[in-house]
Formats: structure tokens, C-alpha cells, sequence
């Protein structure tokens, strides 16, 4: 079997827990001292009223814990639960979203919602009557608890309980269910598809409202974690917005997640230094905030993990830039992962929607552009991309119904091109491109965010890990196939398209991609000392392709200088301005390359 080519960098230095500094002065709080903290602020607000402590739980907490935690803190506070008082039934919360979730295994319509679309506002105002008339000091527990809370129009103490997707998934695979939902069994796709395209999507919108008068934010991550190694904290409010504010004027990393996979590798497992228990890992979510966490440090090394989504929605012109945040939102465009194949196997041949189609068909409003950057690659590593020439589309058609109803295995290269893979080849790949890694690949996807809108056509055969046949949708994928995009086109257009900036000696820039029908501009530097870079008021999203370490570092001290490792993706937001990579005093390589993603046309300088 093919292995990958040697690599002179270091194994074991790429840093699996990154963390963002909380502001000068700020204190995560664990374990009772954490509530008898909000309390102590809820009954200073009261004002000669019962003290109102409400805890607004983000889909997927483990509300139980949480309210078992609160009692043991505050033993004199009834614990009231709102989804159990005002929530509407499991039977109508299904027929709200039943449109929404349609009977795909994988694919649902965005809900636009809001989370009061749950809750029966008499039973809410039932319960707002009992909080104002009843003298007990209460706290107000679970998803939607702000909803009651400001019905009773009288002061009250709010703590967010904020949790990361990542998590929420782990947790499914272990048997938890969806909000409100009597699923536990249920496919994991499917509870995947209900979080994604209805519950997280209104819990945003939802918490998002209040992260100006959030006094308190819990993570809740830690409170029943699928593997958890710490205490969960709490930080105040103020911390929390401070913290956030400072984190999108310095450069950051998100805390990457890493999975298995039917068709994974081994080199994340070598090179990132990653538990050897698992088979092998296919993928790494190293920068899609939609997903990640951001680990906010204190002076003493404690630390609270909140989805680094609360950074994208509370900080969006910092972190974006303000034409980048005009196109797409509160919303964060640029996707960096990694895709492992090395001593593993091809990933399905797919496709991904036309903008029309995932606008007119799922409700979004951009699509799944992307492109495979080798990290590293073995002697046999391939790309499929585009279309052989003369293609005759009705029998390819035919080869895969046929294939997909367990006929014949479908003969990719006879329809697809297979293109030789070296490291840092780079191959663009928008949408309605037929496209696949083969083995012994190790893939930096430099991509637009959205990333489960995948058609797969064919998956070689294979079951998931599950045992269960991964989704193909021929139908869907048939309808987005670009033909035309055959070898010649595929040639002139997505492979090889290195374009050279500037060169002074040694130190070169480049321009990889992307095709001119996606918005991402990638370009690539070459360097043996440090080179000079300026967000020019736009996002910009790194990664280290070669070379051991290097430090990021403002020219005018504006922020301190932040260490970045080979195959780390970093962030370095819009407001940062002008900003310097360079060798540190312990790099020990002598060239250094990094390729850095940014949105076209919204550079403002």
C-alpha cells in the first residue's frame, strides 16, 4: 500500500485545545460559588420583589444535571422547568416542522421560526402570573425561559447555558434525543438534519437577542459531556462580550473537532498526534465556527467553552469586515477541514447544488463551493474531477441506478477523470463539478461554509460505520451535474491554477484559486523569514501548509504575538489590519508556506 511522502515537520506540536484569553481581571466561576453568585445578583436586582434567576438552556443541555447543580447550590429556590409548563406537545411540535424536515434521511428546508413558535402563550402567560404572584425566589429553567420571564415585566437575573454543536452530536450518538423529541434511537442523520435545519438554526436567533443583557453564560458543555475533563464555569456577561470583542481583534483558532470515518487515514492520527484508539480519522473540522467552540481562558488557567458561532453573531463587522458582513451576514463564509485517505479508501464521487437549486430547495442562500488542497499525498494519490470527453450522460446515469440498486459496481474512471495528486496540488471545484479524493490524500478543503449539502453518486460499495448503506441521491445530484465541464474544460479551469504575483528571491506569492464562479480568493506565500499581509477590512483564514512554527504579530502592538503550528488553520479578523508572519526563535525549518482564504471584492484598503 502507498504511504504518504516524507515530511520534515514536527509531529505532535499542533495544538488540539486552543484558547482565547478572557479580559484582565475576569474569573470563571465552578461549582456552587457560580450560582450563589447569579443568585446573589438576583436578589440585589428584586428590588422587594421574589428573586427571578432564569437560565435559558440551548437545545440539547442536559437540563436534569442542570437543575440538579441548582438545587444543591440553592437548596431554599424552587426550580421550575418552562418547557414542562408551557412548551406545546411533542405531537404538535412535530406537525410544526414537519415541512421543514421533509422524509430525506439527510437533507431538510432551513426554519425560519422562532423558538416562541414552541410555546403556548396562555400556559406562557400562566406561568408569568405565577412568577410575579408567588414570594419564593425561583429559578426559571430551559429552552425559551426569557420567553416567560420578560412576561412578567419585573426585574430578573438571566443566564445563558450555552452549548456547541459538536457536542449536542456526540451526545445524540450516545442516545440523547432532540429537543423535545421521543427519538432516541432514531438515526443520527436524522437528528442531525432536525438540529441543523430547525432547532440550532431558532436557538440562534434566540439567543442572539440577548447577548447585550445576558448576565451570566454556563457551559454547558461540561454538564453531562459526552467526554468531559473539567468542571463546568460560568463567566459574567460583561466577561463574556469583553472576551468576545477582543477575540475578533486578534488572530484566534477555534477548537477543532476530529471524527472517524468508512473511508479515513492515519496521518491526522500520526501527524496531529491524536488518540491511536480509533480505527482512523477522516475528517477535522479545523475552522467552521457553525460547528467549533472558542476556549476562554482566565489568569489562572480555568476555562469556559462557548460555540465560536456567539462570535460570528455578536461580532460580525470586526470578524467579517463590513462588505463581507453586507453579503452574507451574521454569517462566517469560509470553511477549512481536513480530509484524511491515507491508508484509507476514495471519498464518494458526488456533487454539490447549483446556487438556484439549494436556494429554491433547502433555503439557503449560498452554496457549497469548494477545492482540495493536499497537505501531503502518496505516490498513487488521484483527484476525480470533471467529465472524460464525449461522455454519453444517459448511460452514466444508467451505470449508477443500476450500481445503487446493488448491479454492477459503477466504473468511475470511465466516465470521470482521475488526475495525479501531488502535495500542494491544488484542484477548485465548484458547484455542479463531479469531483472525488482518492486514497492516500491528505485534503485541506478550502471551501465555502456550507458543507452537508453533499449528493453523493456513488460510494464504491461501502456501508458507514454504522453498518448502515451511506445516502446516495442520484436524483438530486442529476439535477445540478454540470456536463459541459468535461477534460478539456476541467484542464484549462481547475487543476494547476498557480498564477504568480511576486517574487523577491526567495519570498514568493501566489494565486491558487479559486475558479471564478466561486466568491473564495486563496493565495499562497513562500517564505524564510517573515512576510507582510493586511486584512484590508476583510475576514482572513490561514493555515500553515509548510514549515514547523511561525508567529503572528502586529507591527503596532496591538495585540500580543500568537503561535501558530504546522497544519494549524487560524483566523485573523477584518479589524486587525496590517499584521506579520515570521520564523520564530524555535523554528527549526527553513522555508515556511501558508495559504490564506479571503472573500473577493470586499477588501475595503
Amino acid at each position: 500500500m502507498s504511504t504518504a511522502s516524507p515530511s520534515t515537520e514536527p509531529i505532535g506540536r499542533y495544538e488540539k485545545q486552543p484558547t482565547v484569553p478572557l479580559p484582565a481581571g475576569a474569573r470563571v466561576l465552578t461549582g456552587a460559588s457560580a450560582w450563589t453568585s447569579a443568585a446573589a445578583q438576583a436578589q440585589d436586582r428584586a428590588q422587594g420583589t421574589a428573586p427571578l434567576l432564569v437560565v435559558d438552556a440551548y437545545p440539547g443541555a442536559d437540563l436534569p444535571l442542570i437543575a440538579k447543580a441548582v438545587a444543591d447550590a440553592l437548596p431554599d429556590w424552587r426550580v421550575l422547568d418552562v418547557e414542562s409548563a408551557a412548551a406545546k406537545t411533542v405531537g404538535e411540535i412535530e406537525a410544526l416542522i414537519a415541512d421543514n424536515l421533509t422524509d430525506d434521511r439527510v437533507f431538510g428546508v432551513l426554519s425560519h421560526a422562532n423558538v416562541d413558535a414552541f410555546y403556548d402563550a396562555g400556559r406562557l402567560d400562566a406561568l408569568a402570573a405565577d412568577l410575579a404572584a408567588d414570594e419564593r425566589p425561583t429559578v426559571l429553567l430551559g429552552w425559551g425561559a426569557d420567553l416567560a420571564a420578560r412576561r412578567t415585566e419585573g426585574p430578573y437575573t438571566l443566564v445563558l447555558a450555552d452549548m456547541a454543536r459538536w457536542e449536542i452530536q456526540l451526545r445524540q450518538r450516545q442516545g440523547a434525543t432532540n429537543w423535545r423529541a421521543e427519538n432516541p434511537d432514531e438515526d443520527r442523520l436524522r437528528k442531525y438534519k432536525r438540529g441543523f435545519f430547525v432547532e440550532w438554526r431558532m436557538a440562534d436567533r434566540h439567543k442572539r437577542a440577548f447577548f447585550d443583557r445576558v448576565d451570566f453564560v454556563l457551559d454547558a458543555n461540561a454538564i453531562g459531556a459526552a467526554g468531559a475533563s473539567r468542571e463546568a464555569g460560568m463567566i459574567t456577561g460583561d466577561a463574556f462580550r469583553a472576551g468576545l470583542e477582543a477575540a475578533a481583534k486578534a488572530p484566534l483558532r477555534v477548537v477543532p473537532f476530529f471524527d472517524p470515518g468508512v473511508w479515513g487515514g492515519q496521518w491526522m492520527k500520526e501527524k496531529l498526534d491524536l488518540p491511536p484508539e480509533q480505527p482512523n480519522y477522516a475528517w477535522c473540522f479545523d475552522c467552521v465556527p457553525e460547528e467549533n467552540s472558542l476556549l476562554f481562558e482566565d489568569a489562572d488557567g480555568a476555562v469556559v467553552e462557548v460555540p465560536s458561532l456567539d462570535l460570528v453573531l455578536s461580532e460580525p463587522k470586526n470578524l467579517l469586515g463590513e462588505r463581507t458582513y453586507s453579503r452574507f451576514g451574521a454569517e462566517f463564509p469560509i470553511r477549512f477541514d481536513f480530509l484524511d485517505t491515507m491508508e484509507g479508501g476514495n471519498l464518494s464521487l458526488q456533487v454539490h447544488p447549483l446556487t438556484d437549486y439549494i436556494q429554491q430547495t433547502f433555503g439557503m442562500h449560498y452554496t457549497q463551493d469548494e477545492s482540495y488542497y493536499l497537505l501531503d499525498a502518496g505516490d498513487d494519490a488521484v483527484v476525480y474531477l470533471g467529465f472524460k470527453d464525449d461522455l454519453d450522460s444517459e448511460a452514466m446515469m444508467a451505470d449508477l441506478r443500476a450500481a445503487a440498486e446493488g448491479g454492477p459496481a459503477f466504473e468511475a474512471e470511465k466516465y470521470v477523470n482521475a488526475f495525479p495528486a501531488k502535495k500542494h496540488d491544488h484542484f477548485l471545484i465548484p458547484a455542479g463539478t463531479v469531483h472525488s479524493s482518492g486514497a492516500n490524500s491528505m485534503v485541506l478543503e478550502i471551501s465555502a461554509t456550507p458543507f452537508i449539502f453533499t449528493f453523493k453518486l456513488w460510494d464504491w460499495g461501502r456501508v458507514g460505520l454504522d453498518g448502515i448503506p451511506r445516502p446516495v441521491h442520484l436524483d438530486h445530484g442529476e439535477r445540478n451535474l454540470v456536463w459541459e465541464r468535461d477534460t478539456a474544460w476541467t484542464e484549462a479551469n481547475l487543476v494547476g491554477q498557480v498564477e504568480e504575483l511576486s517574487r523577491d528571491g526567495e519570498d514568493v506569492e501566489e494565486r491558487t484559486g479559486l475558479h471564478e464562479l466561486e466568491f473564495i480568493e486563496v493565495r499562497r506565500n513562500w517564505f524564510t523569514r517573515e512576510v507582510a499581509h493586511d486584512t484590508e477590512g476583510t475576514v482572513n483564514v490561514l493555515n500553515l501548509v509548510e514549515g514547523d512554527e511561525v508567529e503572528i504579530v502586529s507591527p503596532t502592538g496591538a495585540f500580543a504575538p500568537y503561535t501558530v503550528h504546522y497544519a494549524e488553520t487560524f483566523i485573523v479578523p477584518a479589524a486587525v489590519g496590517p499584521y506579520l508572519i515570521r520564523r520564530t526563535e524555535r523554528s527549526q525549518s527553513e522555508r515556511f508556506g501558508t495559504v490564506k482564504a479571503s472573500v473577493r471584492g470586499t477588501r475595503t484598503t
